[in-house]
């Protein structure tokens, strides 16, 4: 963990990943914040957002709720999507030894909130931060090859975007595929798509090394050995 140390992780939860199966997030976030390592995350909902605040407060008082809208942080653009990521709000907060756990919501040119994908904004996040990894939490684990039903450890961003187009994955996994391609591109050290209820996920794939679930990077998937 010594080599993570001042480097920033962002971390697109899900539903299921801060659930009563996914208690270990919490001790995970701890653990990153003992390390130096700066983890933020982005809930799906605001909904969500708050109660990651409410339960990593109860034992470690770090958490901190940020809408995207706070502080003109995340602006929307006039397309609908993401503009410039303003990073000084979550870099004091991140300075300061707190976690920013952000909605996904951004500042709409009339001053309303606009609500925005939450793997997108993770994405955008993690560009706009440099970080060093993203890892987006999915209930599918990761990508699986057609051919061998196994999980697909590693992808290159166009691997990942051309995977993104396929109907025959699900909606929520391509978002996940096209922000973490997307993320790599602009300048993430990795990006890792995997199963937010297994324990302590998150610590287990930056210590190890092993992979659970899909990485996107910028080696070449060239696929199993028959």
């Amino acid at each position: 963990m010594a080599t993570w140390h001042g480097t920033t992780v962002i971390l697109r939860v899900d539903e299921h990943s801060v659930g009563e199966n996914a208690s270990t997030l919490y001790a995970d976030l701890g653990l990153f914040l003992e390390r130096g390592v700066r983890p933020i995350v982005i809930a799906p909902t605001a909904e969500t957002a708050r109660s990651v605040v409410r339960t990593m407060n109860r034992t470690v008082d770090a958490a901190v709720g940020v809408s995207g809208a706070d502080a003109g942080t995340v602006p929307a653009a006039a397309t609908g999507s993401i503009g410039a990521i303003q990073t000084r709000l979550l870099r004091t907060l991140s300075d300061a030894g707190y976690v920013p756990v952000m909605e996904p919501k951004a500042m709409g040119l009339a001053g309303t909130d606009v609500q925005v994908d939450a793997s997108a904004l993770a994405s955008a996040v993690a560009v706009a931060l440099d970080a060093e990894r993203a890892i987006f939490f999915h209930a599918e684990g990761g990508v699986t090859d057609p051919q061998t039903a196994a999980t697909i450890e590693e992808l290159t961003p166009a691997e990942a975007l051309a995977i993104a187009e396929r109907t025959d994955c699900p909606e929520s996994l391509r978002t996940a595929l096209r922000a973490a391609a997307l993320g790599v591109r602009g300048g993430v050290g990795a990006a890792q798509i995997m199963d937010g209820r297994t324990k302590h996920c998150a610590v287990i794939e930056m210590l190890t090394g092993r992979r659970l679930g899909t990485q996107v990077t910028g080696s070449v998937y060239l696929g199993r050995a028959r």
